[in-house]
């Protein structure tokens, strides 16, 4: 279990780290069957910020990076990178900002509603 209460879930050998990341999962594959989604790669990582030497000490200060839950790539070309969330930690929310203006990429972030059994936007 995550310390945010989240169950690892394992799927085609894969292993999630929510049951609502492996429905998402699932949901890509029936869109690629289908041929509305040509491709989607999971954990993808993005640099949000260049690791850099420091100015005065010359320390080397480590990159900033998200890893995202899934980057889908459509049929028809567009980009979108997907979040599977319970619910917006600080850290995310200010990694959500750089991301959105480094990249130009559609984020979006999602949550499982148990009451519609559908995902829905954060």
């Amino acid at each position: 279990m995550s310390k945010y209460g989240a169950k690892k879930v394992t799927l085609d050998g894969i292993t999630f780290d929510s049951k609502a990341e492996s429905r998402y999962y699932e949901y890509l594959l029936k869109l690629k069957k289908t041929g509305v989604v040509e491709d989607f790669e999971m954990q993808k990582a993005f640099t949000l910020l260049d690791r850099f030497a420091h100015p005065q000490t010359g320390r080397i200060v480590r990159a900033i990076t998200y890893k995202a839950d899934f980057e889908v790539i459509y049929a028809d070309g567009h980009v979108e990178v997907v979040d599977i969330k319970g619910f917006l930690t600080p850290e995310f929310k200010i990694k959500a900002k750089m991301f959105m203006f480094r990249y130009q990429i559609p984020l979006v972030l999602l949550k499982w509603s148990a009451a519609t059994k559908k995902f829905v936007e954060v």
